[in-house]
């Protein structure tokens, strides 16, 4: 504001509008780095909450083992039939698709994944075999949707 009030005093107009144009621009130029400060500082916070949300939704994947009863192919369908802890289910997937495969009878480790995993719109888990010492390193034996009977 002093630079506009001395240029009303010095009778040229067109230095006092250089002069608040300059005051202006470099105004918003400070203006425009601040929330520039702000966006990244927001950007970042948003950015390790969603990576915490992440890590406690792969955290809360539910391990348990299961016992393969019988499988089979029908109309492009693989199904393994599985036992886990006392109750039937059923584990399916679209024959062809990457990670879908028919299981021997035996023994194996599933992972439950969380909600919204996995490339079904079910109830998505992983085979690994029975003892892997890291399911998460170790090969993936399948994917499967699991439903109940």
């Amino acid at each position: 504001m002093a630079d506009i009030a001395s240029c009303v005093c010095c009778h040229r107009q067109e230095h006092c509008e250089i002069q608040a144009y300059k005051r202006v621009v470099l105004d918003g130029a400070a203006f425009d780095l601040g929330v520039d400060m702000n966006k990244k500082a927001i950007l970042l916070s948003s950015l390790a909450i969603v990576v915490f949300l992440i890590a406690a939704q792969a955290s809360a994947q539910e391990k348990s083992y299961v016992t393969v009863r019988g499988n089979g192919l029908n109309n492009g369908v693989v199904t393994v039939d599985v036992l886990k802890d006392g109750k039937t289910y059923r584990l399916s997937c679209n024959d062809g698709m990457p990670g879908c495969n028919s299981l021997k009878v035996g023994k194996y480790q599933m992972v439950e994944l969380p909600k919204n995993f996995g490339m079904y719109e079910c109830k998505n888990i992983e085979v690994y075999p029975e003892l892997p010492a890291n399911p998460e390193k170790d090969s993936r034996l399948g994917q499967y949707c699991l439903e109940e009977r």
